[in-house]
């Protein structure tokens, strides 16, 4: 494995927690420190975000993605029966987001969300021919190590505290206790919201591009491409891919604006196509300058990736920008068939300006669990 994929050590987590201590102690012995601070207003706290129902939390719950994020994979141990490690997760998932659980330290939930999703191999136990049973193929542009490729468990931790990330998943973790074994983890932030439709934003990535501007935002459309209809056991649930890439920031910045709008087919600054229109408005491929070029080319992003070219369902994308291992992209879809993904995806392979920036580190397929309440644990439609 790799050291940046190793799961750090209670050790390692403590030695980190102690410094942060002294340097913060230190700061505020400073002669700075000891003037009184300026009053300020306290941040709002955020919304809490209903745990229980038909689908889990942190998917289209909260209508705007939180800013941070911890993607956490795990295995489960080969004796270890997945509906009751489930159920308890489930539970512990609702003590937590209630502000009830008292390894939350002391930290106000706010508009925490954590969404549970389980890999190919446990699906399988329920059901070969269920969604999600089938594992991601692999692509070109890969370099994964066998550790960073698939995985038996998915916890995915969203809030606007950043502080709540470690100590959610550590929780979860000590609730788990030996019977699941991390995999890798990875934080990661959204940039800053930029308005791309009326109560619709989408944040900017770190090749200072609007990401996330399609999708199934409606109600229609999401129930036709991102909730699963059945079979029972799996319906309101959906599929999630994961994929995290390191981007070649260095090379993209050298190109001139013209040429990195040509790759993405929008323009960096407001995230309208190369055709025209508004940011939402669907690319004209057809359109071209009075010269027969096409004004969206024939390699951009938006060209290669677009669903109706593919012939497939829309996919909901949160992406979010990473500095470590390296500075890049955990791009996290949700749909309701993994075909949405890997038919665009494979479409990008054959000709996609983009791709020649990205080199993908890590990445697994999960079948994100039906929504859970009191009297329904979850995964008990799937495992019983």
């Amino acid at each position: 494995m790799h050291r940046a994929d190793q799961p750090p050590s209670r050790r390692a987590f403590l030695d980190v927690t102690g410094a942060t201590v002294a340097t913060g102690l230190l700061a505020g012995c400073s002669g700075d420190s000891a003037r009184p601070a300026p009053s300020a207003s306290p941040a709002p706290t955020p919304a809490p975000v209903p745990v229980t129902g038909r689908h889990q939390a942190g998917v289209i719950h909260p209508g705007t993605a939180q800013p941070h994020l911890l993607a956490l994979v795990a295995d489960l141990a080969a004796t270890v029966a997945p509906g009751p490690l489930l159920a308890e997760l489930g539970e512990a998932v609702r003590t937590l987001a209630a502000g009830s659980d008292p390894r939350l330290l002391g930290l106000p939930p706010g508009d925490l969300t954590v969404t549970i999703g389980v890999g190919p191999r446990l699906v399988r136990t329920a059901g070969a021919a269920l969604p999600g049973a089938a594992d991601l193929p692999r692509f070109s542009r890969e370099r994964i190590a066998p550790p960073a490729r698939g995985g038996d468990l998915l916890i995915q931790i969203c809030a606007g505290d950043a502080l709540l990330l470690p100590i959610v998943a550590a929780a979860l973790l000590d609730r788990a206790g030996d019977r699941v074994r991390e995999r890798w983890r990875q934080f990661g932030r959204r940039g800053a919201e930029v308005p791309v439709a009326d109560g619709r934003s989408a944040p900017r990535n770190l090749l200072g591009f609007i990401d996330g501007i399609v999708g199934p935002h409606t109600t229609a459309e999401q129930e036709r491409d991102l909730w699963l209809a059945g079979p029972p056991a799996v319906a309101g649930g959906t599929l999630a891919v994961l994929r995290r890439m390191e981007l070649d920031l260095t090379r993209f910045a050298a190109l001139p604006v013209a040429e990195q709008e040509a790759v993405f087919g929008r323009r960096r600054s407001s995230g309208v196509p190369l055709s025209g229109g508004s940011p939402a408005s669907p690319p004209g491929l057809g359109a071209k300058t009075p010269d027969g070029r096409y004004l969206v080319p024939v390699d951009a992003h938006v060209r290669r990736a677009n669903p109706t070219v593919v012939g497939v369902g829309h996919m909901l994308r949160r992406s979010y920008s990473i500095d470590h291992p390296a500075p890049g992209l955990l791009f996290i879809s949700f749909q309701n068939d993994l075909r949405t993904f890997t038919a665009t995806l494979s479409r990008m392979d054959s000709s996609d300006a983009l791709l020649p920036f990205t080199t993908t580190t890590a990445g697994a397929t999960f079948l994100i669990l039906p929504g859970y309440g009191p009297r329904r644990p979850l995964g008990s439609s799937l495992f019983g």
